[in-house]
């Protein structure tokens, strides 16, 4: 779970990011705030319950579960939120012209960026480093769309001298998990959380001892039920049931995650790289 420091700055992308897991009536309050939070900062819960067709017991529970004591506590956070510069930028949905849709697909990206760092607990990462530098062995899972990103970290940590792999056959990865030890580390890249079989392969790794590290938006999803570290990044808005939603968040929590280790691991690693760059990548590039 994120901070209450960070849900008190970032009420919207933490409703984004814990979006899925809510029930469909706690979807219609957080639907409404996301949208049109201007308004919920002027309604008493009895005026919000009317407008956003959810009970008031609903709005209570929601508000519970970002963090909050209450209500008015809510609001006056979201309030507080809203007076502070957001850096939000234009809305793809309100371009009209193709160099502005340009523009702004570059703007969603800066925008999950800098909601990505406000969410990182650093904390959860640093910790995620120990396990990392303490590892045998490094596991990669992910499944569709995130079977990239756990590829591209299988192989950033390969370079650094670690046994790595990656796996994006959920069979795959319940078998190999099944055979894991408390030396080695799975990490786990799923931008909703909820994916039944990234969830069941953590949590296969993680009963045989292994120690697992979760990449995910899903802010309170199932995968933080099974993972010992969890790295959040921000979901961003979604787009046609998430077939569209950009990914540049975990991209970017895969490369901190990388360059942390590197730098803990410090000057030793100099002479490996010195050696894998001069002696065995330079010499496959075409001089001029």
């Amino acid at each position: 779970m994120v901070s209450e420091r960070e849900v008190e700055s970032l009420i919207l992308t933490v409703l984004e990011g814990m979006y899925n897991s809510l029930g469909e009536s706690e979807k219609l309050v957080a639907d409404y705030v996301i949208k049109r939070p201007d308004d919920v900062i002027h309604y008493s819960i009895t005026e919000f319950s009317m407008h956003c067709k959810a009970s008031e017991a609903t709005i209570y529970r929601l508000c519970r579960k970002i963090g909050f004591d209450g209500y008015q506590q809510f609001k006056i956070a979201l309030a507080r939120e809203l007076t502070l510069p957001s850096g939000k930028f234009t809305s793809l949905e309100e371009v009209k012209d193709f160099p502005g849709f340009v523009s702004a697909m570059f703007d969603e990206s800066i925008g999950i960026l800098k909601d990505t760092r406000q969410l990182l607990d650093v904390e959860q990462l640093q910790k995620g480093v120990k396990l990392i530098l303490n590892a045998k062995r490094l596991l990669f899972f992910g499944v569709g769309r995130s079977a990239s990103i756990a590829k591209d970290g299988s192989l950033r940590f390969a370079i650094l001298g670690f046994h790595t792999v990656s796996y994006s056959d959920p069979h795959a990865q319940v078998m190999v998990g099944a055979g894991l030890t408390k030396f080695d580390v799975v990490i786990g890249i799923s931008h909703s959380g909820a994916i039944r079989d990234i969830v069941k392969s953590m949590e296969v790794a993680r009963d045989t001892g292994a120690k697992t590290i979760a990449i995910t938006a899903g802010i309170n999803s199932p995968i933080t039920e099974v993972a010992d570290v969890i790295l959040h990044c921000a979901a961003g808005k979604e787009h046609l049931g998430n077939f569209l939603n950009n990914r540049i968040g975990e991209f970017t929590i895969m490369n901190v995650l990388y360059r942390s280790v590197l730098l803990k691991m410090g000057e030793k690693i100099n002479p490996h790289l010195d050696n894998l760059y001069n002696k065995i990548l330079k010499p496959k590039r075409f001089e001029k």
